[in-house]
């Protein structure tokens, strides 16, 4: 499998603060079953400001270590851009950093507690750029989970959305829980991702949220959201959309009841 969101590289923003961390966190990824991650610091103007040049300097020297250290696991290069006024003008500049350098897609993550009014219009000049935003965990911004037809619009627009594993499961809160299964279901969803931060608490770990979207929602669902298309971000190819999930009421009766009993 593929991590296309990780905070894997030491003391670039909230997630690892040492090599050591860093190692500690990709030896939970192979064990899992993942084989490359996509490096995405965030990138916050006034907080987090990561140039081009040093995520990618990180990633070649935490893949040096990986490489003397024998472990099974590439990193790939990426970013996580919190949504800034200037933020297509910085791409078109040449500054930022789409995942794996294809300059196909760019992470782009919103604020937890509003929706700026610039957002449709910045996303959109990004598109004119030529690249396609990947919204970075939707279910945890307050307004969109609340009008998920604000983000349908937005997909009906070309881009992307990532969902967390995390939300999945519902740490992050029975709303995002919510909000997360609903767009799985409807096929509104294109990858899902760890946003790894340490290797306690937000791990890297994908394979218990692969087998849990499995049952809930069918292995082709799973497998384009956490195999298909996260290997093709890194290909920069085109996404697969996944179909809208069809369950009776039968069928979803018979699911509760199965689970009860276990």
């Amino acid at each position: 499998m593929v991590d296309t969101h990780t905070h894997i590289l030491p003391a670039l923003d909230d997630g690892a603060q040492s090599m050591e961390q860093s190692l500690q966190m990709v030896r939970i990824a192979v064990k899992d079953g993942i084989r490359q991650m996509i490096a995405t610091p965030h990138v916050i103007g006034g907080l987090y400001e990561n140039k081009k040049e040093d995520i990618l300097t990180a990633v070649a020297q935490l893949n040096t270590r990986l490489q003397e250290e024998g472990i099974p696991l590439t990193i790939l290069p990426g970013a996580e851009y919190r949504l800034e006024p200037d933020l297509a003008q910085r791409l078109k500049g040449g500054e930022l950093l789409t995942l794996n350098e294809s300059g196909r897609y760019l992470l782009v993550e919103l604020p937890d507690t509003f929706l700026p009014d610039f957002t449709a219009d910045v996303l959109y000049q990004i598109q004119l750029a030529g690249v396609t935003p990947i919204i970075a965990h939707p279910e945890r911004n307050i307004v969109l989970s609340q009008e998920p037809a604000q983000l349908a619009a937005f997909i009906g627009r070309g881009m992307a959305i990532q969902v967390t594993t995390g939300s999945v499961r519902g740490r992050f809160g029975q709303q995002a829980q919510k909000t997360s299964r609903h767009l799985i279901k409807e096929g509104l969803v294109h990858i899902v991702a760890s946003d790894a931060h340490s290797p306690s608490g937000r791990t890297p770990r994908l394979e218990v949220t692969r087998q849990l979207i499995s049952e809930l929602y069918g292995p082709e669902t799973s497998r384009i959201l956490l195999q298909d298309n996260p290997r093709r971000i890194c290909q920069g190819q085109e996404l697969i959309n996944p179909p809208p999930v069809q369950q009776s009421f039968w069928n979803q009766l018979r699911k509760v009841w199965t689970r009860k009993k276990a």
